[in-house]
């Protein structure tokens, strides 16, 4: 009897919550003539910032006189890819998130000084891997968490082509059992999962079953 040739792959949300200073404390305003941010933040450890799940980062400043100055992130992606991305600052003191998801921080530069100290941090967005490779979606357990919401899986990368959404309920003891039907989902370039982290996480964990 052949065996099947289904996949369980158990996923846990990302419950640190969204944090400012994540990457890289408050730095580089003037009379600093540094251009490149020290990784230091409550996520760093040796010069690189790493999260449980990739996350969306934030840029926070604290001055008015900053307006179009750009501040560039390298990192890696879910798929260990190298990865970067260029935020642009606005002309007043607040944050300002990108829409890249970032595995790992590995280093970040302003193209000129700021004259206010910046920080870099995560926003509470936050996406994870189910495989890297075409696959196709079978189904899900879920475990709902605190917040209702959707979790949206894609492909090509979590900023991908989105396929499926699915809606969560706001009760930890709730659960969601999705099963496709026939061969299920078709996802060419991987299966990747979108959500809300932090601690308004829309889902505890999660198995998801793919062939």
């Amino acid at each position: 009897m052949a065996g099947s040739d289904i996949k369980a792959v158990f996923i846990e949300a990302d419950t640190n919550a969204a944090d400012n200073v994540s990457v890289a404390t408050a730095q580089l305003a003037s009379p600093s003539t540094d251009t490149d941010f020290t990784i230091d933040g409550t996520d760093a450890s040796g010069g690189v910032a790493t999260f449980a799940a990739a996350r969306i980062v934030t840029v926070t400043t604290a001055g008015a006189g900053d307006g179009t100055k750009v501040v560039t992130i390298t990192g890696t992606d879910l798929d260990g890819d190298t990865i970067t991305e260029s935020i642009t600052l606005p002309a007043s003191a607040t944050t300002t998130a990108g829409t890249k998801y970032f595995k790992t921080v590995t280093a970040a530069s302003i193209d000129t000084t700021p004259t206010g100290d910046v920080s870099i941090g995560h926003a509470a967005g936050a996406a994870d891997i189910v495989f890297g490779g075409r696959s196709r979606l079978k189904g899900a357990f879920i475990v709902n968490g605190a917040t209702a919401g959707v979790i949206t899986f894609t492909t090509n990368g979590a900023d991908g082509t989105e396929i499926l959404k699915l809606g969560t309920v706001a009760s930890v003891t709730a659960e969601r059992d999705v099963t496709i039907p026939e061969q299920g989902l078709v996802f060419e370039q991987g299966i990747y999962i979108v959500y809300q982290g932090g601690t308004n996480e829309v889902f505890t964990n999660m198995t998801v079953f793919r062939a």
